[in-house]
């Protein structure tokens, strides 16, 4: 992953660290851009990570309930991060933050390991982070924003490292 051994990941309570980056769909933005807009989640992901693929769809159901905004930064090039959002039906906006660029969000936020998720609040401050899947954690993003989250008879495991 990005940052191993160069930065320590941040915590809640922490400022986040600005970032300019190219969109998928083109232009770019910044996080000051996104935080005008209310609370945001950034889920930082590389296609190949099985749990990336887990959780995915699940940040999906949220976003598509229309009450948390949630960004994905991808690590990895355009072709292949569309083809990853149409696998898995993500819609939500998707920002580039690539090998060939450097990783510079991810170095920022000290991404060590994918997925990785910070909630951002509009003064820039991270209110909660999630490494891996914690199935009690995404239940918490969805919960206040009336997400409809897992259907029955749908296998949820509770934990899973990123």
């Amino acid at each position: 992953m990005a940052a191993r051994g160069q930065h320590r990941l941040l915590e809640a309570g922490s400022r986040a660290p600005a970032f300019h980056l190219e969109n998928l769909d083109g232009g770019a933005t910044t996080l000051a851009e996104i935080l005008t807009g209310g609370p945001a989640l950034l889920a930082f992901f590389k296609i190949s990570c099985p749990i990336c693929q887990l959780t995915f769809p699940f940040l999906e159901r949220i976003h598509a309930a229309g009450t948390l905004r949630i960004f994905g930064i991808s690590q990895n090039d355009p072709g292949d991060t569309r083809e990853f959002n149409q696998e898995f039906g993500v819609t939500f906006p998707t920002l580039l933050d690539s090998e060939e660029s450097g990783f510079p969000a991810s170095n920022e936020y000290g991404i060590s390991s994918v997925p990785t998720m910070f909630l951002v609040e509009p003064g820039g401050v991270i209110s909660r982070v999630i490494e891996g899947w914690r199935k009690k954690d995404v239940e918490a993003l969805a919960a206040p924003n009336g997400a409809r989250l897992f259907r029955p008879g749908e296998y949820v495991p509770e934990w899973k490292a990123g």
